[in-house]
C-alpha cells in the first residue's frame, strides 16, 4: 500500500494562485477569466502537484478538480529547460471516462495552454480520426483523451506515449464503473515509470485503489470532504406522486425560470420524455449514448446557450458535464446507487452556487428511494402531493412558460432531425403562477421555440394542459413510466 503523506488541514491556506507557485503567465490568464482565489481542493493540491509529486485527490462532484490538475500539467510543460513538442509523442495525457468530460477539460485546457504557446488535442471516437490523427503527426503537447480513442491511436503506430512527462486520471472511479479499467492500465502502462502522475476521483473503491497501487509512487493523499457530503447550498426534495401525476408534476417544475437537468434510467426513456415536454410547451434537448456526436454537441450547445432550458439526460452527464446556473436537477427515474445520486444532484450548486434537486418517486419507489438517500447520507424533505400543489411554486419559483407545441410534420422525413418550432409564451396557469412574464423568460422561450434541436421528431404528441381547477393533466403518454419501468432502474443504465 502507498505510503500516506500528512496533510495538514489547519496550515494556512495560501489565498492567491501566486502564493501557491503558479506560473504568472496562468495566474495573469486565470485572472482575465475572473479566477482568482483557489478552491479548497485546488489549495490542498497544488503545492504537491506543482513540486512534481503523484497526488491521489478526492474532493466531491463541482469541487474544482479541474484546475487542480490543469494548472500543475501546464506548470510542468512551460518549466524552463522542459522538452520540445515532438510528433507523435504527446508531453502529457489527460484521461477521462465520457466524450463530454473530455471536451469540457480541453475547455479548460486551451485558454491556458494558449497563454503558454502550448498545444492541446481532444481524442474521443464517434467523430472521424483523420483530424486527430493529422494533429498527432503535427506534434501536441497535451492529449485530452477518452481511453478507447487514445487505444486505437496507439495500436495504429500514430499516438506514443514513451514522451509524457505528467499523466491525469479524472473520475477514476466512473472509469472503473465503465470498465474501462483494463485499457487505463495497457496505456499508463506505456508512460515512463518515472513520469508524475495525478488520479482524481470522487470515490476511492477497490478497483481504484489497485490502479494507485500500481501507478502512482508514494502518492500525496488529499480528501477536501466525504465522499457522501453534500453540498450545503443544495436543497432535497422527495415528491411522493401517483404514476399519472408524474408528467405535469414534472412539466410544472421545469417550465420555471432557470436551466433544469432531468435524469432518466434510459436511452430509450430519455428521447421519448423529451418529445413528451415538447408536447407540452417546455423546450427540451436530449443527451444520451443513441445520439451521434454531432446531435450531442448541438443538443448541449443549445443547454449552455440557454435556447433549451430543459435538458433530459441518462447518465453520461451525470459527471462532469458543467454548465452555469443549473438550477434544478429532477430525477425522474431515480438510481439505483447512491453515488449515482450524488453525481447527478452535483450538476447544480457548483462553485459555491445554491441549488435544488428533486426526486419523483411512486408507491412502489417508496423503499429503494429510502434506501437510496440514507447511503446518500442525505435528509430530503419528502412530500407527497399533486399537480397544482403549491410546494411545486415554492421548489422551483417564478412564471411557467411555454411555447405553442409544433403542428404535426407533412410527413416523417421531412420532420426527421429537425425539431424546429416556432410559438408564443404562455404563462403557466398552475396555482404557484401569478402572471405573465414579459422579460427574460418569454424571449427565452421564444427563442428555443425557434432553435433547431436534434430531438428528431420530437413535439408531435400533445402533453399536459391545464383545467379550469389549475391543474395540469396528463395525456395518455404520460401514464408510462419514464423509462418503461417504475421500480429504480438497473445499475447500468443506457449512456
Amino acid at each position: 500500500m502507498a505510503a500516506r503523506r500528512p496533510h495538514h488541514p489547519t496550515s494556512p491556506v495560501p489565498s492567491s494562485f501566486s502564493a501557491l507557485g503558479v506560473h504568472d503567465a496562468l495566474v495573469r490568464e486565470l485572472a482575465r477569466q475572473g479566477v482568482t482565489t483557489p478552491f479548497p481542493i485546488q489549495a490542498a493540491t497544488l503545492p504537491d502537484s506543482l513540486a512534481g509529486r503523484d497526488v491521489l485527490g478526492r474532493g466531491r462532484t463541482g469541487s474544482g478538480k479541474t484546475y487542480a490538475f490543469v494548472l500543475p500539467v501546464l506548470h510542468r510543460l512551460a518549466a524552463p529547460g522542459a522538452a520540445a513538442r515532438r510528433p507523435g509523442r504527446p508531453r502529457a495525457l489527460i484521461l477521462a471516462p465520457t466524450r463530454e468530460l473530455a471536451t469540457q477539460i480541453a475547455a479548460s485546457v486551451e485558454p491556458l495552454a494558449q497563454a503558454l504557446s502550448l498545444r492541446t488535442l481532444t481524442v474521443f471516437g464517434g467523430v472521424g480520426a483523420g483530424r486527430q490523427i493529422r494533429e498527432l503527426r503535427a506534434g501536441v503537447d497535451i492529449v485530452v483523451a477518452c481511453p478507447g480513442r487514445l487505444a486505437d491511436h496507439v495500436a495504429s503506430g500514430h499516438a506514443r506515449l514513451d514522451g509524457v512527462e505528467i499523466t491525469v486520471l479524472d473520475e477514476a472511479d466512473h472509469m472503473a464503473d465503465l470498465g474501462f479499467l483494463p485499457v487505463v492500465r495497457r496505456l499508463l502502462a506505456q508512460t515512463p515509470r518515472g513520469g508524475q502522475r495525478l488520479l482524481f476521483s470522487a470515490t476511492l473503491d477497490a478497483a481504484v485503489d489497485a490502479l494507485v497501487r500500481q501507478f502512482l509512487v508514494d502518492p500525496v493523499r488529499h480528501s477536501v470532504d466525504s465522499s457522501l457530503s453534500p453540498v450545503a447550498a443544495m436543497t432535497h426534495h422527495v415528491l411522493h406522486v401517483d404514476r399519472n401525476d408524474r408528467l405535469p408534476v414534472l412539466v410544472d417544475l421545469v417550465a420555471a425560470p432557470g436551466r433544469a437537468l432531468v435524469f432518466t434510467r434510459t436511452k430509450h426513456g430519455a428521447k421519448a420524455l423529451t418529445r413528451r415536454l415538447i408536447a407540452s410547451g417546455v423546450p427540451a434537448v436530449e443527451l444520451h449514448g443513441n445520439l451521434a456526436q454531432g446531435a450531442r454537441d448541438r443538443n448541449l450547445s443549445a443547454f449552455t446557450a440557454g435556447t433549451a432550458r430543459t435538458l433530459v439526460a441518462t447518465d453520461i452527464a451525470a459527471r462532469g458535464i458543467h454548465v452555469d446556473d443549473v438550477t434544478l436537477v429532477v430525477h425522474a427515474d431515480p438510481p439505483v446507487e447512491h453515488k449515482a445520486y450524488l453525481h447527478r444532484s452535483g450538476r447544480t450548486a457548483r462553485a459555491g452556487a445554491g441549488g435544488t434537486v428533486v426526486t419523483l418517486m411512486t408507491d412502489d419507489q417508496t423503499a429503494d428511494v429510502r434506501d437510496l438517500v440514507r447511503k446518500a447520507g442525505i435528509r430530503p424533505t419528502t412530500t407527497r402531493l399533486r399537480p397544482g400543489d403549491p410546494l411545486l411554486a415554492e421548489i422551483a419559483p417564478g412564471d411557467r412558460m411555454f411555447v405553442e407545441p409544433p403542428a404535426a410534420p407533412p410527413a416523417p422525413a421531412a420532420a426527421a432531425g429537425r425539431g424546429r418550432t416556432r410559438g408564443r409564451s404562455q404563462p403557466h396557469p398552475s396555482r404557484g403562477s401569478r402572471t405573465r412574464s414579459a422579460g427574460t423568460s418569454a424571449g427565452t422561450a421564444d427563442r428555443a421555440a425557434r432553435g433547431r434541436t436534434a430531438s428528431g421528431d420530437a413535439g408531435t404528441e400533445r402533453g399536459v394542459r391545464a383545467d379550469r381547477g389549475g391543474r395540469a393533466g396528463a395525456s395518455s403518454s404520460g401514464a408510462a413510466a419514464f423509462s418503461g419501468r417504475s421500480r429504480v432502474g438497473s445499475r447500468r443504465g443506457g449512456r
